[in-house]
């Protein structure tokens, strides 16, 4: 005979309706008694019955995540697994499934549509690309809950959103590069238009401006994301800023072809040139020189996105959200010259 809910709390020792509340996530238990709870279902083999929760408690206990289909990286992306996994994990320990959909149909958006008027998940996580207009304000209008994973560019008094701190990381990676010696700084950015490549730029211009640096548009390169193009821009550098002493990098491929490109000139890293990157996953630590980065925790990213549309969730109409979380220097030898290196 299937285990129930009242053989769960039995072998627990607490009441059926604080297992009834772990299972639905409806209420703040201790971690230890959830465990407890979580360790008892496994051990009896329970099976929540999701029809049945549903129609108690008028919630399909799924939530959505919008993807970019149409962007044939999107399941290799570094920051796409990190962030998706820590999603999936919040919402598995809320009881919670995930619903992945994508955004391939951008125009219309017709499955994410479908989703929230034929209430199939009870909140969604858009990335910024899918953020369009047109959708938010069906979401606000249904009174749906959702949250937008990157800054938007016209913040609105109506959106949560969650985001790394782009321009805090790029003025840290400034000030790290000055102290450790370095004092004429590039920084290569694949373009101009994204919003956390310009908040990227805005902390190169505001660090550099405090120690009195004049920063000329040499200083900033768009670089795209072709070897060829990072090559070419980075030729250009040295050909235009020969007392170049080290660069900012704006994730590991552009560093990686960074590396590559130096090399072939026969310029040492970090003694001629050091290297910062933002990104610390995949590759950084295993380049040569292993790089120091400005770390971009993307499953902390998920992990909070995740966390705040359960909140959402549970108390709508609260005040909006806006999350920058910080980034950190991991140091390692690229940036490690003279004395420091020999250590």
């Amino acid at each position: 005979m299937p285990a129930t809910i009242k053989d769960i709390a039995k072998k627990v020792g607490v009441n059926p309706s604080t297992v009834s509340r772990v299972i639905n996530g409806t209420a703040s238990i201790s971690e230890e008694t959830r465990q407890k709870i979580k360790d008892a279902m496994r051990e009896l083999d329970y099976h929540p019955n999701s029809l049945a929760r549903s129609l108690v408690n008028g919630s399909t206990f799924t939530i959505g995540l919008v993807i970019d289909a149409g962007n044939s990286d999107a399941f290799s992306n570094a920051f796409f697994i990190r962030s998706v996994s820590a999603i999936e994990a919040v919402t598995q320990q809320r009881g919670f499934n995930l619903l992945i959909t994508s955004d391939f149909d951008k125009e219309n958006n017709s499955a994410v549509k479908n989703l929230i008027l034929e209430k199939k998940i009870d909140g969604i996580i858009l990335p910024v690309s899918a953020a369009t207009e047109e959708l938010v304000d069906l979401l606000i209008g249904s009174h749906f809950p959702f949250i937008v994973l990157g800054e938007p560019d016209n913040v609105r008094d109506d959106i949560h959103w969650i985001d790394m701190d782009n321009k805090q990381g790029a003025e840290d990676a400034v000030n790290y590069l000055h102290q450790a010696g370095y004092k004429k700084t590039i920084l290569l950015v694949e373009n101009r238009i994204t919003m956390f490549e310009r908040k990227r730029i805005q902390g190169f211009q505001s660090a550099t401006a405090l120690m009195n640096t004049d920063v000329t548009e040499n200083f900033i390169v768009e670089c795209g994301t072709e070897s060829s193009q990072i090559d070419e821009a980075l030729q250009n550098m040295l050909n235009h800023c020969e007392d170049i002493d080290s660069i900012i990098c704006t994730n590991n491929v552009v560093a990686y072809e960074t590396l590559k490109f130096l090399k072939k000139k026969k310029l040492d890293v970090p003694g001629d040139i050091g290297i910062i990157t933002f990104d610390n996953y995949p590759l950084a630590e295993y380049m040569d020189p292993p790089l120091t980065v400005v770390d971009i925790d993307t499953y902390k990213l998920g992990e909070e996105a995740a966390n705040i549309l359960f909140s959402i969730i549970q108390n709508p109409g609260q005040d909006r959200k806006e999350v920058l979380l910080s980034t950190r220097i991991i140091e390692r030898e690229s940036t490690m010259k003279g004395e420091k290196r020999k250590k």
